[in-house]
């Protein structure tokens, strides 16, 4: 649905009331809304909201941003909330190491920034997945809800989602950027969801049970600086 300009994805379900978010990483709308709703209905509730809409969408896109990577020598990378900077050397080997302050990427010469841009992100995936290994079975024991799978996924409208039916959480390779507490956060959000569907009262008590300050660490994880979006 399109509204004023703002693309809206909206999602019917076995609920009595609307929901309207505006979802990190990039300002994406959405609406959830009950399966009898009509359409025109739904328009009516997002126009009286448009205000608020766009005050939220603008803080997304006032939020900084890395610049376009390149993955050359100089540039600064993110893992786990703490800056490094980019020092690319040539071998036979694709490999990525940290010295100190530096992230080493080496890649074979001539290797475009594409394909540098895979080397560093299956890094990234494999850091990510180090930690969720040790930090998802932490909160499965604690809430008593347990995942039958988890994946990991670059998204970027989102930083978790789950699938209720099947018990599979998706986490977003980005979280491997941020401070560490955002994906424990990630984490529980997901698991909660999958027995509280929705944003609802029962849904908020069960993250102010487990995670006192998740309203501080979601307001954390969203004003961090975000990838490069065209």
């Amino acid at each position: 649905m399109n509204i004023a300009g703002i693309h809206i994805e909206v999602v019917k379900k076995k609920i009595k009331n609307m929901h309207l978010y505006v979802k990190p990483p990039d300002g994406h709308v959405s609406v959830s809304a009950p399966e009898t709703m009509s359409d025109a209905a739904i328009e009516r509730f997002v126009r009286t909201k448009l205000s608020w809409i766009k005050r939220q969408t603008q803080s997304f896109d006032q939020q900084p941003r890395q610049s376009k990577r390149e993955y050359v020598s100089g540039e600064t990378l993110y893992l786990w909330g703490k800056q490094y900077f980019l020092l690319v050397e040539y071998g036979n080997k694709n490999d990525v190491d940290l010295r100190g302050d530096s992230v080493i990427l080496t890649v074979r010469k001539g290797s475009a920034a594409n394909q540098r841009g895979n080397v560093i992100n299956e890094w990234y995936r494999k850091r990510l997945k180090e930690e969720i290994t040790k930090i998802l079975p932490k909160w499965e024991e604690k809430t008593g809800i347990t995942a039958t799978e988890w994946k990991v996924r670059y998204m970027t409208s989102r930083w978790g989602s789950c699938n209720v039916e099947t018990g599979t959480i998706w986490l977003n390779l980005q979280l491997a950027k941020k401070t560490p507490e955002c994906l424990e956060y990630i984490i529980l959000h997901e698991l909660v969801h999958l027995v509280e569907k929705n944003h609802n009262e029962a849904f908020l008590s069960l993250l102010d049970l487990h995670m006192p300050m998740w309203r501080e660490i979601k307001a954390k994880l969203n004003s961090q600086t975000l990838d490069f979006m065209e």
